[in-house]
């Protein structure tokens, strides 16, 4: 049994996450890569949110049009734009360059507004220090009326460690509702790696990957912390879906004195 899935970049939609995923209930998620074309899609069931990841393009919501969004070269060059597309709306993506959009999504019979976030809108978060600080961006939260989703991208200096000390979201310390969650890594130069630790408190979940670019991992329940190889930037986007959207992770306490 693997948590980690291999994305290979292919023009078009490419689902890494639906309906016969044996692990979550609510979150599917999948990439969108385009080139001066176009991609339409109707949301159905789900609230969704589009986080470019490079490049270019228009996204048109029912009767709302947002012309000439993102301004990345690659994830690492600064904050994101991103789509917040409610359930039963029928949008389309027009690539006005090469671009790789995520496209996350989340079970809801929830009516919210469309909306365009922009980079001053995300929340650029300092979290840790020495060799586990981290930026922490985020991108879908409090700034969008939304019913289960949150968005948000983490960036990993070189030899760093994120999600440390370990935490969980499956069940906090005032024993709230369980969240799911997935990371989508990527990597600067390309050819580097990181690891991460998926593991529970009494070991019947303790898994350790070998992160590469592209890769996605599974995060139904447990700790799970992160680190980059030396020399290389690690980048991951975070997406969480429960029945709250108020995030308090419960911290390993074995590790919990790191903070002091």
């Amino acid at each position: 049994m693997s948590y980690k899935i291999k994305y290979v970049p292919k023009n078009g939609f490419i689902s890494l996450i639906d309906k016969k995923n044996k692990f979550l209930k609510n979150i599917q998620f999948g990439i969108l890569n385009l080139k001066k074309s176009s991609y339409s899609e109707k949301s159905l069931d789900f609230e969704t949110v589009l986080v470019i990841l490079s490049g270019k393009c228009s996204v048109r919501v029912d009767g709302n049009k947002w012309d000439s969004i993102g301004e990345r070269d690659d994830v690492f060059g600064g904050k994101a734009y991103a789509v917040y597309i409610p359930p039963n709306s029928d949008f389309t993506v027009e690539a006005i360059e090469k671009v790789e959009i995520a496209v996350c999504k989340a079970h809801t019979s929830f009516k919210g507004e469309p909306k365009l976030i922009i980079p001053s809108e995300v929340k650029l978060n300092i979290v840790g220090k020495d060799n586990w600080q981290r930026n922490v961006y985020d991108i879908v939260r409090d700034n969008v009326n939304a019913q289960k989703l949150v968005v948000g991208e983490t960036i990993n200096p070189s030899g760093n460690w994120s999600s440390y000390p370990p935490h969980k979201h499956d069940e906090t310390s005032e024993n709230e509702v369980k969240m799911e969650e997935i990371y989508f890594f990527k990597i600067k130069p390309e050819q580097g790696f990181g690891f991460q630790r998926l593991y529970n408190p009494d070991r019947s979940l303790d898994e350790t990957y070998t992160i590469e670019n592209n890769d996605l991992v599974i995060i139904p329940k447990g700790y799970h912390p992160v680190v980059a190889a030396p020399g290389y930037k690690l980048y991951y986007l975070w997406v969480l879906a429960g029945e709250t959207r108020t995030l308090k992770p419960n911290d390993d306490p074995n590790h919990t004195w790191i903070k002091d």
